[in-house]
């Protein structure tokens, strides 16, 4: 089940600070970890689903929307604007990423290598799996 994650927030007036591990604070083992950035207006990102992979995505600066696309043709959009939310997407979950602020910044855990097998491009397979 998709879900929001949140994370430990040290406060201090210096600056506050946000840690993760595993298995307190990430579902998985994390075996990959990218980051997508300077996305010009307008332009989405994403756009598949995971057979297998698990993934939590985190925005460490600015804000952009998770937009996720169930079965039956609904979609939930989750505004990731704070570093120490991580939103959680299990596999068969279809997303995509759009809405980017100037500047934003959006780290992606992964609890696999990469695996272009694993990748599902055609929605219509999600639909058809569940």
């Amino acid at each position: 089940m998709v879900k929001i994650i949140e994370f430990p927030k040290v406060m201090d007036p210096r600056g506050n600070l946000t840690f993760l591990q595993h298995p307190n604070s990430i579902p998985f083992e994390i075996q990959r970890v990218f980051w997508t950035y300077d996305v010009p207006g307008g332009e989405t990102r994403g756009g598949h689903a995971y057979k297998q992979q698990e993934e939590v995505i985190i925005a460490l600066s600015g804000s952009f929307d998770v937009v996720i696309s169930h079965p039956d043709g609904t979609t939930t959009k989750y505004h990731m604007n704070r570093s120490y939310y991580g939103l959680y997407l299990p596999p068969f979950t279809w997303r995509h990423m759009e809405n980017f602020s100037t500047n934003s910044l959006s780290l992606h855990l992964s609890s696999m290598k990469f695996n272009a097998d694993d990748y599902i491009r055609n929605q219509d397979l999600i639909k058809a799996t569940t």
